[in-house]
């Protein structure tokens, strides 16, 4: 399913949102069923917060089900009676992106929203995943690939399915290098990291064409936090780089729950088109109200983004096939029962 026009863009500006959106405008999400990766804390715990205080069924996503657990106890006293599920899933070992989804698939006929929002930044050496796939494009591209593949069945079973996943200002030092994607020749930290955001957009953008392309109502939407104060700068670094981090986060960043706020509206507005790309729009990307903002030139180039999802599915071993609806789950997306501590 190739491009029409090569060299196209994606990612129109055409549509507004209003400047006072706020998670108040949320719609009643009672009776659906979300996945948010990455929901143990951060921008990850205040998106499957918000989420289930509106109502929605949430499975928390998790590398960790201890901090699952205890992210799930947080959510709990601030919503309670909030139905959710910490699941399992190591976005760096496709083996446990397999048995999430065969879980989930058999679990549930129906997927209304799926949050990429899982991820690695800035790892300071080349490591790699199970697979053997640079760290930071394995976790945050592929297997966010994978697991989207893997739970579209469920998603095309909902009504009007939606895709978020969250990229990065960041996006604009990455460079998709075909010849050396895993940065087997030449790796740096935020050069890795920028490139897994940008793979993030190009794989938002043609996941919408395709879906276009299909008939299938599903929307895919990309989304960025701005400037937000969360442990993802810090994992990992050197005792320097966390000092100067910290410093750097406490006098500019924004908190989790403001730069949630593009994530939520993304994954909530109603009339929102999918190939859309939103973020803060005030000082430059970094803080402010949602608004659908302009990626950098190398995230609309549809030729790069069909040539990364061929290899993205070639890695993976995972083929969408929108036609595929899956067979029939043991319960419904609403038959969750509260978490059990």
């Amino acid at each position: 399913m190739p491009p029409t026009s090569t060299g196209a863009s994606f990612f129109s500006t055409s549509h507004t949102i209003l400047r006072d959106w706020t998670t108040d405008r949320m719609p009643a999400l009672t009776g659906t069923l979300a996945v948010v990766t990455g929901a143990n804390g951060g921008i990850g715990l205040v998106t499957a917060r918000e989420l289930a205080l509106a109502g929605a069924t949430v499975i928390l996503a998790v590398r960790d089900p201890a901090r699952g657990d205890a992210a799930a106890r947080t959510i709990d006293n601030a919503v309670p009676g909030a139905r959710l599920r910490v699941r399992r899933l190591d976005l760096a070992d496709l083996g446990s992106v397999r048995d999430f989804a065969a879980e989930l698939t058999t679990e549930h006929d129906t997927l209304d929203l799926l949050v990429n929002n899982a991820g690695v930044m800035a790892v300071p050496r080349r490591l790699t995943t199970a697979d053997g796939f640079e760290l930071q494009l394995g976790t945050n591209h592929l297997g966010h690939f994978a697991l989207t593949g893997l739970l579209l069945p469920a998603l095309l079973n909902a009504p009007q399915p939606r895709v978020v996943t969250v990229s990065s200002t960041l996006h604009t030092l990455g460079r998709i290098d075909f010849d050396d994607l895993h940065g087997e020749d030449r790796y740096s930290r935020y050069g890795a990291y920028g490139r897994s955001k940008l793979a993030n957009l190009l794989f938002t953008g043609e996941l919408d064409r395709r879906a276009t392309v299909a008939g299938s109502s599903l929307r895919a939407i990309a989304a960025h936090p701005g400037y937000a104060s969360t442990n993802l700068q810090l994992t990992g670094q050197g005792a320097v780089t966390r000092a100067v981090m910290a410093c750097s986060n406490a006098l500019f960043a924004v908190s989790p729950r403001t730069g949630a706020r593009p994530v939520l509206c993304a994954a909530t507005l109603p009339d929102l088109p999918g190939g859309v790309f939103v973020g803060p729009r005030g000082l430059g990307g970094y803080r402010g109200s949602p608004g659908v903002t302009r990626p950098h030139h190398r995230a609309r180039d549809q030729r790069d983004a069909a040539r990364l999802w061929a290899l993205s599915a070639d890695a993976t071993g995972v083929h969408y096939d929108f036609a595929d609806r899956g067979a029939p789950a043991h319960g419904p997306a609403g038959s969750d029962r509260r978490l059990e501590d």
